[in-house]
Parts: structure tokens; C-alpha cells; sequence
């Protein structure tokens, strides 16, 4: 059920992105894929036209509410680049034959993507077994979905014996708030919303500890990587210098919030919460062992591996290290 249901979504997701929004003409423009509710640094270099400036062309920026979403609009051309896509989704588009790459780690985040119990239940870590029969909202194929389907093998809840719902995570929260879904799993300002009507079984620092980590990448097919590598590294430096302005903190940072909250689409002190629980690792550490010298290769395999075994995906890679591509990340370290 959940393959045909991400198979259909995707389909759909081509359609929809096509058929509503008109995209560069890969020309004097690029397009670039974001989520809202989703505040990250780079949003204040994309208000101030910085991206513009240093690629000297335009920059259209379109929402999306999944990576899966994006792999679509991706697929059918209609975007260049896209900031914080998921992981799972990721690997699930690259496992079906998409060739599209990573070219940078976007943010890690494990308190900001979760599931959430209806309070109602008073269902909890020690109580899962209660799950079993229970109907769950998960946007299929999605860093929630992964999330989901490794904390149900954890708990030994059987995921065949639940009702799951594909939804956005938007509409999860609306659905977990009216009582339609015992059970809804998202990120951003939708699983803020979802704890309003309930709890998680695991926090980030517990998920961390079972190997569930979270975390977007910058992705693009690979056809524009190769015919646009020194665009992309002038893209992916000014993610990098507004990274590195957050992250210093002080007044920088502080001038930066409301710009991104405002952009974003939600208020300061959102803004401020969930920026709270998102790292933003510098270029030297994204080559590291734990991205991309090894550790992003290792965890895309143990990805791939959860959605075959649950049906997700008909197929998995070998190997996952061609689908990312250091070398406009490289680049950026000289420039």
C-alpha cells in the first residue's frame, strides 16, 4: 500500500508542480526548491538578493511542503537546486533511478522531526505495544517516514498491523488535532503544532542513540551539476557565509531573525525555537568522517534498507557514494 501510495504521490507532485508555477527557463534564471516553516540562514542572503548577485542571474525561489515533492519537480526540470531536502526521500528517488546528487549538508536536526501520540491515549515509550492497530499520518518516503518506521522496528510494533496515511505534515497536525489519526509524524511548525495535541515516544538525544539521524542535504540533478559547477560552488558559498554568520551568534545573528522569520512565514519566537534545535555544520566539517568522509555514504545504505524491508521501495543501490558529489563543496574552500 505504501509503495503504490509514494508512486502516486510522486506522479502527482510532477503535475502539481508543473501545472501551477512558472520556472526559469534554465537560461538567464534558476529555480530553487525550499520548504516554509523550515527558517535556515540562507534565507537572509535569499531576501537580500545575495544569491542573484554572486550567480549573476536571477534566483526563483518556489515552496514545497516534502522532499519527495522535489524530487519530482527536479525530475521534470523544473528545478535546479534544492535547500533541505530530506535524506529518505532522497535516497528513495536515487534508489528508483532519479540521478540527482548531494552537494551539501544543510542542516542536522533531530528535535525538530518527530511523531507525536494523541495525548488522549496516554501512550508512551513504555506502553507502545498499544500502537498496534492504530492509524498514523506519515508523509510517505520522507525523513518522518524513516523516522517512523525505524522507532515502530525499535519498539517491536508490527507497521502492518497499522493504518498508515499518507499526509503532509500540515495536514497530519490537522488531522491528529480533530482526532482522524491517533498518530501524526512531521518537522518544522506542523510537529509543533502535532505536540499541541499530544507527546513523542523519543526525544532527538534517544533517536540519536538507535542511529535515526536527521538531517537535509542540497541536492540537483546531476546533469546541472556537471554543466554548472562553478555556479553551484558560488551558490553553495553563500549558504556557507550565511551559515557562518548564524552561527557566530551576537548581533549578526540577531539582525538575521527576523528577516529569515519573516521569509519563513512564522513569528520571531518560533523562529528562534526551532532554529534552537538545528546545527548548521561549516564546510570543513561536512568533510569530515561523519558526512560526507563516510558516515552520510553509511547511513544512506542503513535508509535504503529500512524502505526495502518495509516495502517502500522495490530496490536499493549497491553502493551510495556516487550520489554525492564533493566538488563544488571543494571549490568553495578556495573561493
Amino acid at each position: 500500500m505504501m509503495k503504490k501510495t509514494l508512486s502516486v504521490f510522486v506522479a502527482g507532485a510532477v503535475m502539481s508542480v508543473t501545472g501551477t508555477a512558472a520556472f526559469a527557463d534554465g537560461h538567464g534564471e534558476i529555480t530553487v526548491g525550499y520548504f516554509l516553516e523550515w527558517p535556515m540562514p540562507f534565507q537572509f542572503a535569499k531576501v537580500n538578493g545575495t544569491y542573484d548577485e554572486a550567480l549573476g542571474k536571477k534566483v526563483n525561489w518556489v515552496s514545497f511542503d516534502s522532499g519527495v515533492a522535489m524530487s519530482a519537480a527536479m525530475a521534470s526540470g523544473d528545478v535546479q537546486i534544492s535547500v533541505s531536502q530530506g535524506v529518505p526521500p532522497f535516497v528513495v528517488a536515487t534508489s528508483g533511478g532519479q540521478d540527482i546528487q548531494i552537494v551539501d549538508v544543510a542542516v542536522s536536526y533531530s528535535e525538530n522531526d518527530n511523531c507525536v501520540v494523541a495525548s488522549a491515549l496516554e501512550i508512551d515509550k513504555n506502553s507502545t505495544a498499544e500502537l498496534a492497530g492504530k492509524k498514523v499520518a506519515v508523509p510517505l518516503g520522507t525523513a518522518a517516514h524513516y523516522g517512523f518506521l525505524k522507532q515502530m522496528e525499535h519498539f517491536g510494533v508490527d507497521v502492518g498491523s497499522m493504518s498508515v496515511v499518507d499526509m503532509a505534515p500540515a495536514e497530519g497536525a490537522a488531522a491528529l488535532s480533530q482526532a482522524s489519526v491517533d498518530m501524526a509524524c512531521g518537522w518544522g511548525g506542523a510537529l509543533r503544532r502535532m505536540k499541541e495535541s499530544g507527546n513523542v515516544l523519543l526525544t532527538g538525544a534517544e533517536k540519536e542513540e538507535l542511529g535515526i539521524l536527521v538531517f537535509d542535504v542540497t541536492s540537483a540533478p546531476a546533469s546541472y551539476v556537471a554543466e554548472n559547477g562553478e555556479e553551484l560552488a558560488k551558490f553553495l558559498k553563500v549558504t556557507a557565509d550565511a551559515n557562518a554568520m548564524w552561527n557566530a551568534g551576537g548581533d549578526a545573528a540577531a539582525a538575521m531573525l527576523p528577516v529569515i522569520a519573516q521569509d519563513a512565514g512564522m513569528d520571531e519566537t518560533a523562529t528562534a525555537e526551532t532554529l534552537a534545535g538545528f546545527e548548521f555544520p561549516s564546510v570543513e566539517e561536512q568533510m569530515s568522517a561523519k558526512w560526507f568522509g563516510g558516515g552520510s555514504q553509511t547511513f544512506m545504505g542503513g535508509v535504503a534498507q529500512v524502505f526495502l524491508d518495509s516495502g517502500s521501495i522495490d530496490s536499493a543501490l549497491e553502493d551510495y557514494s556516487g550520489t554525492i558529489n564533493t566538488g563544488p563543496l571543494t571549490a568553495v574552500s578556495g573561493m
